[in-house]
């Protein structure tokens, strides 16, 4: 398809050794920061940036740091403490004010400073009284170098100077070599800079506009090789691997749909067109459901499933938690109990003698949906024909385990879900090579949850109104941070909370629920509650997800600050599940201002898409989803939250390209496919 030569060699692929300076034991350094060749050298970019632009006095705030240009006023003086160490100072008239300039440890500097002289210099001003100081004070030359002064990580014995030095003769030797990557109709469509001057002006910024134009390409750049190879990833896994083509009739799915207790909502059934398609097509669905908590994920599913079942197919559901397993078997086999649909149910603590029997009905055909936990993915689980894998709450599962379950049927469909709203932004860029469907609709006759923030010494006024709710027949949760109590965190604990609570309120009954307890316990806890026998659940995180109680009406949530919005919004979930008014209590005295920003923005809006994205900009990327996202691309340049309409419109270029006549067979675009080439984006692999 692809139509290029292959270069013999990059000529950016030299050794940083034939540097100057670069000797064997400052190439081992680099080596450890990654830099191994010339081009990783001019790929190393500064995190952050000195402005050394000139500001007028006026517009400095106190304490800021700031360079400002003045004249020398009177001969510096300069003092010595003990035997190493000075203090040299120098005033200077700078814009009608006499500003005094202290440099530390740099007595050299008195002979080269005069009264009369024009100097520029920088440092942190106190602008009471007038005073200018800081370790980066340093006066400069009227004829100056640039405004921007770039600030590298460095390890070991690197030093910036020795490694700016080196950045330099690497662009002044090998830089007529770095070569467009880009095709003239992007770089004439965005008026973008050309690839060296980017490199170039990233590392050396003559202004402030030219840095900004660098960033702009480069961001740009970087993130058009992201969505391309997962475009091209994309394109494999749909030509490259025939789906399972599931034929049945529709009007039965119909019927199946009009006998539920309920209807479905206009999001529901928009996304079901789209599975629907994705069966019936000759590739194999790829998708990605996400819809906010109580949106009517889990009905989608076993509809999905049954059309699954209808084609003679089996399907699989895999969960994070026994808990959850348990719970969408019960969901599932109410729905299904008018069908001839044979539901089983797998987790690690299924007895031996009825393990024995789902395995042999699941290698036999005799099950049509299976659901259970990491269970499903053992060696001993044989499937006769699956057809449909879906996984439910998927970024809690790890990528070899997701793809060990799809190895368990040939090319089977694949429909992921999350009740974790993700912010497009991370959407298209962690699940970039999937379709993304999303249920934006909450079901009829929902009451919205009330949020409300409470500082701990008015918790009494909380148990007041917990003790209210519960005379009414409602149920509460607690939820806590930690199990037992912490020298490192000052926060409630569970067991402590319960043990309060239990005192407080002596005629209701109070419950404990956390991770340590064994599975049986926890089943007993969960079924007591389940039939109103607890009224107040003490708990820590793990009600997150799987939990689903009509009854309960209260949730109160320690130390609320200590978690995210997302998941103070998948805990807030847990509650309003019936049709009487829910309420969520945040108890939390906010050290931060982030802290009290997350307070604020979860009792103005219940959106979990709009909490997603604040999540997102508060939190950063990295910490969205609570542990690292496998998939999730380091970039150098680019940043998700700032960069994310660049992101868009890289994405929407990619799709442009690779489905492109131009993109395989022009010379225009030969350089970005050798890069992508040397990316490894046709290696028909995606690393996850």
């Amino acid at each position: 398809m692809a139509r290029w030569q292959d270069r013999s060699e990059d000529e950016l692929e030299e050794s940083v050794t034939v540097l100057k300076g670069a000797g064997p034991r400052t190439a081992e350094q680099l080596h450890d920061m990654g830099i191994i060749t010339i081009q990783d050298l001019i790929e190393h970019f500064p995190f952050r940036y000195e402005d050394h632009a000139i500001r007028p006095l006026k517009e400095v705030s106190h304490d800021e740091k700031v360079t400002v240009q003045g004249t020398v006023h009177s001969m510096p003086e300069l003092r010595y403490f003990g035997k190493k160490k000075s203090r040299l100072t120098v005033r200077a008239l700078v814009d009608g004010f006499l500003v005094q300039a202290i440099f530390f440890n740099q007595p050299y500097l008195k002979k080269q400073i005069q009264p009369g002289d024009h100097i520029i210099f920088s440092g942190k001003l106190d602008k009471n009284r007038m005073i200018m100081s800081g370790g980066t004070v340093k006066p400069r030359n009227i004829e100056r170098d640039n405004e921007l002064e770039p600030v590298y990580s460095v390890k070991g014995d690197i030093k910036v100077t020795m490694l700016r030095n080196l950045i330099e003769q690497a662009f002044n030797t090998f830089g007529e070599r770095i070569t467009e990557i880009l095709p003239s109709q992007l770089l004439s469509a965005y008026k973008l800079t050309s690839r060296k001057e980017a490199l170039y002006s990233l590392h050396f910024p003559h202004d402030i506009m030219a840095f900004k134009q660098a960033k702009r390409r480069m961001i740009y750049e970087e993130l058009l090789l992201f969505q391309l190879k997962m475009q091209l990833f994309r394109k494999k896994e749909k030509e490259g691997e025939k789906g399972q083509k599931k034929q049945f009739v529709l009007a039965k799915v119909e019927d199946f749909i009009r006998a539920l207790p309920f209807s479905l909502t206009n999001a529901q059934e928009k996304v079901l067109h789209d599975i629907y398609a994705d069966l019936q097509a000759n590739t194999r669905m790829n998708r990605l459901l996400q819809g906010d908590v109580g949106s009517g994920k889990t009905v989608v599913a076993a509809i999905a499933l049954y059309v699954n079942a209808l084609s003679g197919f089996q399907g699989a559901l895999m969960v994070p938690t026994e808990i959850l397993a348990e719970q969408h078997t019960e969901s599932l086999r109410h729905l299904f109990k008018d069908t001839e649909l044979s539901i089983a149910h797998l987790s690690g603590s299924s007895k031996v003698k009825e393990r024995r029997e789902t395995l042999k009905k699941l290698a036999s055909g005799e099950v049509d949906v299976i659901i259970g936990t990491h269970a499903l993915i053992q060696e001993s689980v044989i499937f006769h024909n699956l057809g449909l894998v879906i996984t439910d709450e998927q970024h809690r599962f790890g990528v070899e385990q997701r793809r060990i379950l799809r190895k368990k049927g040939v090319n089977p469909d694949v429909l992921f879900m999350t009740a974790t709203p993700i912010p497009r932004t991370l959407a298209i860029t962690a699940f970039g090579d999937m379709d993304v469907s999303t249920i934006d609709q909450m079901p009829k006759g929902r009451k919205p949850v009330k949020t409300h923030w409470a500082r701990h010494d008015m918790l009494p006024r909380v148990l007041d109104f917990i003790k209210k709710e519960t005379g009414k027949g409602h149920q509460a949760y607690v939820i806590c941070p930690l199990i037992e109590e912490s020298e490192q965190l000052d926060v409630q604990n569970a067991i402590d909370v319960h043990a309060q609570l239990s005192t407080a309120l002596p005629t209701v009954s109070v419950g404990l629920m956390h991770g340590r307890l064994s599975h049986d316990e926890k089943e007993n806890v969960m079924l007591a509650y389940t039939k109103n026998e607890i009224q107040i659940l003490v708990s820590t995180t793990v009600v997150e997800v799987g939990v689903n109680v009509p009854n309960a009406t209260v949730m109160v949530i320690y130390d609320a600050d200590r978690f995210g919005l997302s998941q103070l919004h998948q805990l807030r979930g847990r509650v309003g599940r019936g049709t009487e008014q829910a309420h969520c209590i945040l108890l939390a005295d906010p050290k931060t201002e982030v802290g009290k920003e997350r307070m604020g923005i979860m009792t103005e809006t219940n959106d979990g898409f709009e909490l997603s994205q604040q999540d997102l900009e508060l939190r950063g990327p990295g910490d969205f989803f609570g542990v690292k996202q496998s998939g999730l691309p380091q970039f150098k340049v680019a940043d998700l939250v700032e960069d994310y309409r660049v992101l868009e419109t890289a994405r929407q270029d990619a799709v442009k390209l690779v489905n492109s006549k131009a993109f395989w067979e022009s010379a225009d675009y030969q350089p970005l496919r050798e890069m992508l080439k040397k990316q490894g984006a046709f290696s028909q692999t995606k690393i996850d």
